[in-house]
Formats: structure tokens, C-alpha cells, sequence
């Protein structure tokens, strides 16, 4: 009988994606010993305006995550993760989260049926509140499907890098070389984000 794999999931707008996601990715991989990463890149986030074609977020998702070998990156046609989940009906994968993210996580669609579909993987860095993710677990009926794990610190934000490319500073340190070179050569993020 084959062994089976250990598949994690990592979505996003990544608009545009950068160092902290990255971190998130590789992080995520060591920890749970994945197999596989599935970088969804969501086509319309429900959660968040986003300033560029989906195609183009795909695009940089593709360079920025090359350097992880388990990353396989797609377009996401769903916007809410449990429907995304369901579509994707996979054996008890791992979805990667940010810790900051976390903490919203009981307002998302289904949250319960999320932990059914999926184990979490909330990854923290310094500087977040761990007692707001205490909180957030505090309430969760399957809180032993949630695994916190540490990671290397990024504080960054994709709403801050468009923002520093608008203002023509370079972005190389927030989101490595490729993407910086992506991001230079399809003139992204020039005009000042109004979010």
C-alpha cells in the first residue's frame, strides 16, 4: 500500500506575494513534513480588494514560491476556503495561516466545517498577540485540529509594498530579487494604492 502523502494548502491574494508568505510556505514544510504545498492563488478574494489581474498575482506567485520544491501553484476560482476545501476534497491536509489571520478566522464562512476538512497550521512570528490566538482557540469545538508553530519574522504587509513601490522605493528586502524584477518590469503598484 503507498504511503500517504501529507498535502498543505497556502491561499491567498499574494497581491503581490513576499517574503513572509514565503516563510509561511517553507515553515509550514518543515514542520508537517509535506509532501506537496498547494499555492492557491484566489482569483477574487472575498475578504480583501485586490489591484491586479489574477493572472498577474498568478504569475509572481509562480517565481516567488519556485525556490520551494513542494510548491505547486494554481488559480483558486473560490473565494471562501471551505468552499475551495471542499472542491479540492483531499485527505486531512494542512492549511497554512498566518497567526495574524488567525485571529479573524471565527468570521469566516464555516469556520468549523474548515477544521473538518482540513488541519491548520497557524504560523506565529514575534510581535503578534498570543493571546489573541488563545482567544480565537479558546472558542473552536475541533481546537485539536489547530497547530501553532513558529516562524521567521517578517513584518511586512502586500498593502506596505505596493505602497513603497508607489513611492519608488525598492522592494527587493520585503519580496526577494525575482519578484522585485517582476514587479519593475510589468510596471506594478505605481499609482498609490487608495486602501
Amino acid at each position: 500500500m503507498a504511503a500517504v502523502e501529507t498535502i498543505g494548502i497556502l491561499g491567498g491574494a499574494f497581491d503581490p506575494p513576499h517574503l513572509g508568505h514565503l516563510a509561511v510556505a517553507r515553515g509550514g514544510a518543515e514542520r508537517f513534513g509535506l509532501d506537496r504545498l498547494l499555492i492557491r492563488v484566489i482569483a477574487d478574494p472575498g475578504h480583501k480588494d485586490v489591484e491586479t489581474p489574477a493572472e498577474v498575482r498568478l504569475a509572481l506567485a509562480r517565481v516567488a514560491f519556485a525556490s520551494v520544491l513542494q510548491a505547486e501553484v494554481a488559480l483558486d476560482p473560490y473565494s471562501r476556503t471551505v468552499d475551495s476545501l471542499q472542491a479540492l476534497d483531499l485527505a486531512d491536509p494542512v492549511f497554512l495561516i498566518g497567526a495574524d489571520e488567525f485571529v479573524s478566522f471565527l468570521t469566516w464562512k464555516e469556520p468549523e466545517r474548515v477544521l473538518e476538512l482540513a488541519r491548520l497550521g497557524v504560523a506565529t512570528r514575534p510581535g503578534v498577540d498570543e493571546s489573541l490566538v488563545e482567544q480565537v482557540l479558546s472558542q473552536l469545538a475541533l481546537r485539536e485540529r489547530v497547530t501553532v508553530f513558529p516562524i521567521e519574522p517578517h513584518a511586512i504587509s502586500s498593502t506596505e509594498i505596493r505602497d513603497a513601490v508607489a513611492e519608488g522605493h525598492d522592494v527587493t528586502p520585503l519580496v526577494g530579487a525575482v519578484v522585485a524584477e517582476q514587479i519593475r518590469q510589468l510596471g506594478l503598484y505605481t499609482a498609490v494604492s487608495a486602501s
